[in-house]
């Protein structure tokens, strides 16, 4: 017989099931959806059906469920995703066609980086970023920007968390870092060189008082664009 569920409510259940998917499990079968959110079969069958019933997922015809086409048509009304996106692409494209590098917008969600937007060069560096994507805030170049310009407490918190290193050249050192983030609030723009991999540089600036459609974005949600070349 099979050990009961937790005691968690539905509405998060279901959202353990949803945050089961990732980048490296896009297509997912029902015991590998069982497995990754901590439920039982029934539970997980009951969640999965009604969230494909409703569109948030699509099962195929080899029984791999998929994110629905429907979720992301929701995901898409997010005031820090389509809209700003086409608000800020024509900036991005003239951007692109000067440097013919890749492009990237990025907001700060808590302690993270999310990638909102990214035009690639097609002889440009590899990146390991994508939309969507979150990153850490302390070693790219739009990511140093964020944390610079974050509230305080936000920035003692990643200060004071163990930070990942990338290559050889990732600052790590607390002190080092928060002289990085005070040279970025002065000169009003980032450097991150070879931070993240050892044949790119990144250079990133803040966009300020931006605005969506006519609608000024609140602080958090300001966005930075970020241009990375070999």
């Amino acid at each position: 017989m099979a050990a009961p569920d937790p005691p968690r409510s539905l509405s998060t259940k279901t959202l353990d099931v949803l945050a089961a998917f990732s980048v490296r499990r896009p297509r997912l079968t029902l015991s590998e959806l069982s497995r990754a959110a901590g439920m039982s079969l029934t539970t997980t069958h009951r969640i999965v059906t009604d969230l494909v019933t409703w569109g948030a997922l699509e099962r195929s015809p080899d029984g791999h469920y998929e994110v629905g086409l429907r979720l992301w048509e929701v995901a898409a009304l997010a005031p820090r995703g389509v809209p700003l996106r086409e608000a800020a692409l024509p900036v991005m494209e003239d951007l692109y066609e000067s440097t013919h590098e890749n492009v990237q917008l990025a907001v700060r969600e808590g302690f993270e980086v999310v990638y909102v937007e990214r035009l690639a060069g097609r002889g440009a560096v590899r990146v390991l970023t994508r939309v969507g994507g979150r990153f850490a805030l302390h070693a790219t170049g739009v990511g140093l920007v964020l944390l610079a310009h974050a509230p305080d407490d936000i920035q003692r918190e990643v200060l004071d968390s163990e930070l990942r290193r990338w290559t050889e050249h990732t600052v790590t050192d607390r002190v080092r870092l928060r002289a990085v983030l005070a040279e970025v609030r002065r000169s009003g723009m980032a450097v991150s060189d070879r931070q993240v991999t050892t044949d790119a540089v990144s250079v990133a600036a803040p966009i300020r008082g931006g605005a969506v459609r006519g609608t000024p974005l609140p602080r958090k949600h300001r966005p930075v664009v970020q241009e990375v070349t070999p």
